[in-house]
């Protein structure tokens, strides 16, 4: 499960098991719900503070977790709800977001990633992909429309109808990230890049977010229906 550290003031949420270098990190139910009760704990702090979020070994995120989905179909509407709330939290977060991308970020850690305020990724190893279209997966309304407002068309219509999967040069080309780093600096950057921040901390930022983003969150707090079961089923 997830958990937080603290360098200064700045937060660190690792995505996988304390102790463990290469959990996939899917996203499921139960890893929703830590990662908000480990939101809560960051609200509850006073003081300058931002927040990066990060993981060990191969994988930052495998995604959402497929088997999850094919062993309780009757449950996917709901639990795409619960994620795109989650990903409602950290776009409009009262406080600066970085995602350090260590290893693999594929599919819903990819839309994960892009909710947050930035993005930077390893240059030598792991890849950012939206694998969709490869894997007969379509995408919600709300996701597309978040990540739309993140992107300059070119990219957005790319990473989301090619299912191509970015290195760290590749992607900060096209603007999916916003920088590169190497494995030993990648967190010390992110932290460094979150520290200059911390002063921007509190309700007016996260009213900005909430007023540069309102389209994209309604559209993302709009129930689910219909998710086509044999997405799950066949994966």
């Amino acid at each position: 499960m997830p958990y937080l550290e603290r360098v200064a003031d700045v937060f660190v949420l690792n995505l996988g098991t304390r102790g463990v270098d290469d959990s996939e990190n899917r996203i499921s139910p139960d890893w929703v719900a830590e990662i908000n009760a480990l939101l809560d704990e960051v609200e509850a702090s006073s003081g300058p503070a931002a927040l990066v979020t990060t993981a060990t070994g191969k994988y930052f995120s495998t995604g959402v977790d497929l088997s999850w989905g094919a062993e309780n179909l009757d449950q996917v509407n709901r639990f795409i709800g619960t994620v795109q709330e989650m990903l409602v939290r950290f776009l409009t977060f009262p406080m600066q977001t970085v995602a350090a991308l260590q290893g693999h970020t594929y599919g819903g850690a990819a839309f994960f990633v892009m909710a947050h305020d930035y993005r930077i990724q390893r240059s030598d190893r792991g890849f950012l992909c939206f694998p969709g279209v490869n894997i007969g997966a379509t995408y919600s309304p709300g996701t597309v429309d978040m990540v739309r407002a993140k992107l300059a068309p070119h990219a957005f219509h790319e990473a989301l109808t090619t299912g191509r999967r970015y290195g760290g040069g590749d992607a900060m080309a096209l603007g999916l990230v916003d920088a590169v780093s190497t494995e030993d600096a990648l967190r010390d950057d992110a932290v460094a890049r979150a520290s200059d921040l911390v002063g921007t901390r509190g309700d007016v930022l996260r009213e900005i977010k909430r007023t540069m983003y309102a389209s994209e969150i309604v559209s993302l707090l709009t129930p689910v229906a219909g998710v086509d079961e044999m997405e799950w089923a066949s994966n």
